[in-house]
């Protein structure tokens, strides 16, 4: 029996290292992590993985980091995306707080500026005109989405699923790809200049609009008194998913694969930060033996997703392309 094709994307947030408890830095942003990259690439080129390098402005502003970056985008083994963190990218104007972090409490004139500055460093140190774009710490907004496509950028990948904080909600937005509106990126639009490709998000069953509904009514804040949410995680009846090996078991990275192949879906985006690669400097590796453990979950979900599907690895690009023109 002939195995259903699924592509499989991996996104890399490439920036800075930092305390993400702490403030946000603006100037000499430590880039030590991307010393790390080369590795981590002929790790990705081993298992026939294209990953796409979401970069930021203390990345590429670094000419040892840019150069890395550049050789490996040389290579065509992997493409260049843009990541926009507001707080260390220039201009710099306002206040530089958690509420400023996030791009959808941005002036459009403020996210424009930032856009161009960024994407013309991006072109002039790495050599490359980015495509792939995604929002510091998630989220966009419509205003947000239309900049990135009026600079040339044709795929978003700043959708959250399921997930919501004090700033904005991707609780509603969809979940596989999808062409945005630029009214709401949570729904379905009529534009066809900007694509979105969320990562890949979900529980650990299939169905994940039904279990979303459960998930809300379980964390409604009336019942968190009982703690349904963590009863719920704790006996595996249900847990919210994010296919991330720094947030994710290798069971749980499992579970949810098997949701995603089960509700029919053709596309699975995993995602991670550069600076977990780099040991202490983050929140998700402390030691090396943390670091091998991501490299350990990636190398074992593929291979479980192999015994199952005929995995074909693509860029964000790549796939954006083969999704619209029906080559996946």
């Amino acid at each position: 029996m002939k195995k259903r094709k699924v592509l499989f994307l991996l996104s890399i947030d490439t920036e800075e290292e930092f305390n993400w408890d702490g403030d946000f830095p603006q100037k000499n942003c430590g880039v030590e992590n991307i010393q790390h990259i080369p590795q981590f690439q002929a790790f990705c080129f081993s298992k026939g993985i294209r990953p796409s390098y979401l970069v930021d402005y203390p990345v590429a502003s670094n000419s040892e980091s840019a150069n890395i970056l550049k050789k490996i985008a040389l290579s065509g083994q992997a493409e260049i995306g843009a990541h926009l963190h507001p707080w260390c990218t220039p201009p710099f104007s306002g206040n530089n707080t958690e509420r400023e972090s996030h791009v959808v409490n941005l002036s459009s004139t403020q996210v424009d500026e930032k856009m161009t500055y960024l994407l013309q460093t991006i072109n002039e140190q790495i050599g490359v005109s980015p495509k792939v774009f995604r929002t510091g710490r998630w989220g966009i907004n419509g205003s947000a989405l239309q900049i990135a496509a009026k600079a040339g950028l044709n795929v978003d990948s700043s959708i959250y699923p399921f997930y919501e904080n004090e700033y904005f909600s991707c609780k509603q937005a969809q979940y596989t790809p999808y062409w945005p509106s630029f009214n709401d990126p949570d729904i379905h639009g009529k534009q066809r200049d900007i694509f979105e490709i969320p990562v890949t998000a979900g529980f650990n069953r299939p169905n994940f609009s039904f279990w979303s509904k459960v998930h809300n009514l379980l964390a409604f804040k009336a019942f968190r008194v009982f703690r349904l949410v963590g009863v719920a995680w704790n006996t595996n009846l249900l847990r919210k998913l994010y296919f991330s090996p720094e947030l994710t078991s290798t069971k749980d990275l499992i579970s949810l694969a098997d949701a995603v192949l089960e509700e029919g879906q053709d596309v699975i985006h995993m995602y991670l930060h550069s600076s977990t690669l780099l040991p202490g400097k983050n929140i998700f590796t402390q030691t090396q033996k943390d670091v091998d453990a991501i490299y350990h979950r990636i190398n074992t979900v593929i291979d479980h997703l192999k015994t199952k599907t005929e995995l074909e690895f693509m860029t964000i690009s790549e796939a954006k392309d083969a999704i619209n023109t029906g080559l996946s």
